[in-house]
């Protein structure tokens, strides 16, 4: 263990402090408090980058507080290397910055001491064993933003870029992902993201989100980033669903070119409106707003139903015909017609029996009147 002993304090020092404190009276007196022990942590922002050790104070240290900090591989007789710490009074940290050679070896371990001394005294923090690759830690991711996708309610896409301290031509990082809607309390965390945005399948719909990034090492060497900064996005909503749910009476009334008296109570319109009506009933007119598609659809299903009663009026119209037809007897049906063999001749009175007598050749005979036969008289 390593440790710097504050500088002697001169033989006249208590005198003039004693003096001091009895001019100024209400203020304590005695001498300054001896320096917080030091809780040393380091981090490697990237491979290239040097370490650097901090470690944080409860109070502001006294003016004239030194702190040191001490590297050397472990079980190595060589001497250690030497670093002053600077404290930064805003975050109210010591912060130690060791070089780290071209080319060392990652895998060794190294042993780290610190000390810090004032004019009360000194104190020496213990031995911290570390390896530069245990010791990574990325900054956090940049850039992060949230955008919705478009016709898809329940997505959000999520992009972001590497930190400035992080060359990705040698090496990569992997990412994860954490998100929740702002009604919630609890991240959904998504781990393994190679890439530089993700797609969210699961968020809810019209729900605004918070999203945050963090970054490690692609093989998980060292330790996770601080979370990036937050991000809220909302997913992609349907304009349509927005104009019917923000249009006026919308639900309340139904859809028709002509406008409809609503009456409407007046309490609803304030003091001013009851005391300028004098207690009368007053009238609204409210025209109800719908979306084209629905007058598409409205003038579709009208005509479909036209045609389909056409249709049924055509079908019902030759089934009635048809059975007219076989349920009527054909003309003449069940009854005998008589068809004369030939053309009436004259009454059978007028007609006589022989023919005048007249000269006659031998064996003929001569009928002149042949219906006489065929009449069966």
């Amino acid at each position: 263990m390593f440790c710097c002993p504050g500088p002697p304090l001169p033989a006249a020092l208590p005198l003039l402090l004693l003096l001091v404190a009895s001019s100024a009276p209400g203020r304590p007196c005695g001498p300054a408090e001896p320096p917080e022990t030091p809780r040393v942590s380091c981090y490697r922002r990237s491979h290239n980058k040097d370490v650097l050790c901090e470690w944080p104070l409860r109070v502001k240290p006294s003016p004239g507080t030194r702190a040191m900090l001490w590297v050397k591989q472990r079980f190595a007789a060589e001497n250690a290397t030497e670093q002053w710490c600077r404290y930064f009074s805003k975050a109210r940290k010591f912060v130690c910055r060791v070089k780290v050679p071209p080319g060392a070896d990652d895998t060794k371990p190294l042993v780290v001491s610190t000390c810090v001394n004032n004019g009360a005294g000194g104190s020496a923090g213990e031995d911290r064993i570390i390896t530069l690759s245990s010791i990574l830690k990325p900054d956090p991711p940049l850039n992060v933003t949230v955008e919705a996708l478009e016709k898809a309610p329940q997505q959000l896409r999520v992009n972001w870029s590497y930190p400035s301290s992080w060359d990705p031509r040698f090496y990569w990082l992997r990412f994860q992902v954490r998100y929740r809607p702002e009604p919630a309390q609890t991240f959904t965390e998504v781990d393994q993201v190679m890439t530089t945005w993700l797609d969210i399948r699961d968020a809810l719909r019209g729900t605004r989100h918070v999203v945050q990034v963090r970054a490690q090492e692609e093989f998980g060497h060292g330790v996770w980033s601080e979370w990036s900064r937050v991000a809220v996005g909302t997913p992609w909503t349907d304009p349509g669903d927005l104009t019917s749910e923000m249009g006026p009476f919308s639900s309340q009334f139904p859809v028709d070119d002509g406008a409809y008296g609503v009456t409407l109570p007046p309490e609803l319109f304030g003091d001013r409106a009851a005391e300028g009506a004098g207690g009368a009933v007053v009238k609204a007119s409210a025209r109800s707003v719908a979306s084209p598609y629905t007058f598409l659809v409205a003038g579709g299903s009208l005509l479909l139903g036209i045609a389909l009663f056409v249709g049924i009026m055509v079908r019902y119209r030759q089934t009635w015909q048809t059975g007219r037809q076989r349920g009527a007897k054909p003309e003449g049906e069940g009854q005998h017609v008589l068809v004369p063999l030939s053309p009436p001749g004259p009454p059978l009175s007028e007609t006589p029996l022989l023919s005048p007598s007249g000269p006659l050749a031998p064996r003929t005979l001569h009928v002149t009147n042949l219906d006489y036969f065929f009449s069966g008289q």
